[in-house]
This record gives structure tokens, sequence and C-alpha cells, in this order.
């Protein structure tokens, strides 16, 4: 165990005795003295008033900071932050985090500093009662519960009011680095400690099949629309008769006898990709999924150099912009659209035959006549959580 704490020493020694899977999860964290007590990436800091604590106490917070590890919640909360850029509050994060590591320490019976923060506590008070912390522990994992709050300005009020009732001070700090390899070695250490606490038939390890946030978190949908961006927006090489195969001109170098047969080479495509974004104006895009929408699509243009056009539309094409510069995605969540009306997607698809843009993102609900493929690729952005399909192109759901 990293110990270099004289403070935790103490309380860790005898959490591997009361709670085994937190006993071994311990050994994979850094533990340190501090300032505050708080959860650094995988350092966990003991403030100077830890070992006044009551004993049981003093085991309860530890193993609230070696949760706040082992779920990956400080790479989680940088992760967040990369996604939503100013709008992110760390803070609301740290609230999220918080409840869901002290219900599940209830659950597993260990003590808490009072008052503590709880999952069935904070989603009462946003008007999302729970039957009770298994309930709740098995349907919120962290990110989920976040973006929830981030997008109802009301039940993201009242879960501030929450947290300042029960005296909540954030104890986590974001860590920006994303290690897939990391988040893979904890989700390792994870499942076996919780193995050893299922056998020891004590501890968190009697909850390890109630916690929606031990799951591999979903792979956020921003980075299945990255990729599909970048692989419509690099370059394609093009066989040319105008220009010979490396193959063709070494050959016809040392040939000594016929003339080897001509064979084209690849020419470089000059042509500037072409990213086109349709708003249906009449769907239910709210304004947090647009935000990240337009931060991964901006962030892919300044990559490829791809030029961005704007469509908005109803039953008709009302609104076309290209857009252009590092700030454009601040632009597309303010660009100016009328609302409410019908949809039809047959005005978009004839504009896209004339474009002709490398690929295609369609935020919409689906609900409209679709018309004919416009012979691009064409991606369906769709808000709700069960989409459908569509007659041609991909559907990506951003929900979540």
């Amino acid at each position: 165990m990293n110990i270099h704490s004289d403070r935790a020493a103490l309380a860790l020694a005898q959490l591997v005795e009361r709670d085994p899977a937190l006993g071994l999860l311990a050994l994979w964290c850094v533990h340190r003295d501090g300032d505050v007590t708080e959860t650094d990436g995988e350092t966990i800091r003991y403030a100077r008033d830890f070992p006044d604590l009551p004993k049981h106490e003093q085991i309860g917070l530890a193993g609230h900071h070696i949760l706040h590890v082992a779920l990956r919640h400080s790479a989680r909360a940088g992760a967040m932050a990369g996604r939503l850029g100013r709008r992110f509050d760390p803070d609301l994060y740290a609230l999220v985090t918080d409840a869901i590591v002290n219900d599940t320490l209830l659950l597993a019976e260990h003590a808490l500093p009072r008052p503590a923060v709880t999952l069935i506590g904070l989603l009462q008070s946003i008007g999302r009662p729970a039957s009770s912390p298994v309930s709740a522990l098995s349907e919120w994992d962290a990110d989920t519960l976040y973006l929830a709050l981030e997008r109802d300005e009301n039940a993201r009020r009242r879960a501030e009011d929450y947290a300042a009732a029960q005296r909540f001070t954030p104890d986590l700090a974001p860590d920006a680095k994303e290690d897939g390899q990391r988040d893979a070695d904890w989700r390792g250490h994870m499942a076996r400690a919780m193995e050893a606490g299922r056998q020891a038939g004590t501890g968190i390890g009697k909850a390890s099949g109630v916690l929606a946030d031990m799951a591999p978190a979903r792979i956020p949908w921003e980075k299945h629309l990255r990729r599909l961006l970048l692989r419509a927006a690099q370059e394609h090489p093009r066989l040319s008769t105008k220009r010979p195969a490396n193959r063709w001109v070494a050959m016809h170098a040392v040939a000594t006898g016929p003339e080897p047969v001509f064979e084209p080479g690849f020419l470089r495509d000059a042509r500037r990709p072409k990213i086109v974004i349709a708003l249906d104006t009449s769907s239910s895009v709210d304004d947090l999924t647009l935000s990240l929408f337009a931060g991964e699509a901006a962030g892919v243009a300044r990559r490829t150099g791809a030029e961005c056009i704007i469509l908005g539309f109803d039953t008709q094409l009302h609104s076309e912009e290209v857009m252009g510069g590092g700030t454009w995605e601040t632009r597309l969540t303010a660009f100016q659209m009328r609302r409410g009306g019908g949809t039809s997607f047959v005005p978009v698809m004839d504009r896209l035959r004339q474009i002709a843009p490398s690929i295609a993102i369609i935020l919409t609900d689906l609900e409209g006549p679709h018309g004919d493929p416009p012979g691009v690729p064409v991606l369906w952005a769709v808000p709700e959580t069960d989409p459908g399909t569509a007659p041609f192109g991909d559907v990506l759901c951003l929900s979540g």
C-alpha cells in the first residue's frame, strides 16, 4: 500500500479488516497528508483534522475517497469538462459523485461525518424520488445524473439548495488527462476487489451488483460523431492517369526490354472537405445537446480544415450560413432560426445534391417525409433514446 500519510495509517489498517473490497482498492491509491481531505486523480490527501474524527468516521471517510479513485471520478470529471467546456460545473459533478459514493458506503454499513449528501436525498430534492438506495444506485451513474441536472435548470437549482442545506463542500479535483489504459486497469481492480468483498460477505462487496456507476461508461455519442466526421473529412486519394504509380516509375527506370505497361498513380484530392449540419428547427434538440454537438463538430473542422455549412429547415430551407474561424461553435449555438412548424427533409436532400458535402449531419426527431438519398453520406442525429430507423444513412442517438 502506498501510504505516506501518518494521519490515515490507522484508519486504512482497520479498513482492511472492516471492508476487504475497500482494503484491496486502497492498495492502488496514493495516500498523502495535505491541507484538506480531497481526491485528486489517484491521490487522496488527508487534512490535519482527519485524526480528530471518531475512528468509524475516519474509516468511512477514507472509504469515500477510495471509491472516488476506484470509480475514476476525477478522470470522468475531466472528461465531462472536455465535453462541456466552459459550461461544466465541477462543484455540481462533485455533488453527484459524493451522493453516489455516500449511499454506497451507507448501504455497506459504514459511518460518515454528518451532515452528508446522499443519492436518495438528492433525487428526492429534485422531484425524482427513488424507492430505496438500492433502486437509486442501480439506476443512476454520475455522468447520467449530472447531464440530467444540466438539462433541467429547476432541478439543478433544487440540487444546489439541497447541497447547501447539507453543508456540502466539494472534495474532488477534475483530472484533464484521458487514459484509457488506467480506466481498464481500475475496472480490473474493482472487479477483483468486489469479488473479495462478496466472498467475505461484508462491506461494499455486498452492493456490487447494484452499482450502476461501476459499469464501464458508455462511449459518449460525441466520440462516435468525431470518428464519423474525421472519416468523412479525411483526404481520399484518387487514381489519375496524369501521374504514374511509383512502382511503374521504378520498373521503367531499370527496364532493359519492352517498356512496362503504364500504371496510373494516386493523386491527392485538393478539394476542401465540406461538412453540412442541418438543424430541424421544429425538433426538440435542447441547448446542452446542441452545445456538445457544436463543440465536437467544431473540433473536427479545426483539425481537418473542413468548411462547415449550417442549414435551418422545417418544411422548407429558411437559413443557410457558412461557418469559419475558431469560434464558429459559439455562433452555431446562437444561430437565429424560426421555431415551430412541420418537417420535411426533401428540400434538405435537394440542397445536399447541389453542395455535395463530405458528410451531412441532420439534427432532427426523424418525423417527416425523407425524400430520396442525396448521394452523400447522411448521419441522422436524434435526441430520443430510442430513435427508430431511417430509410437511408446512419442514426446516432444524442441522449446521455
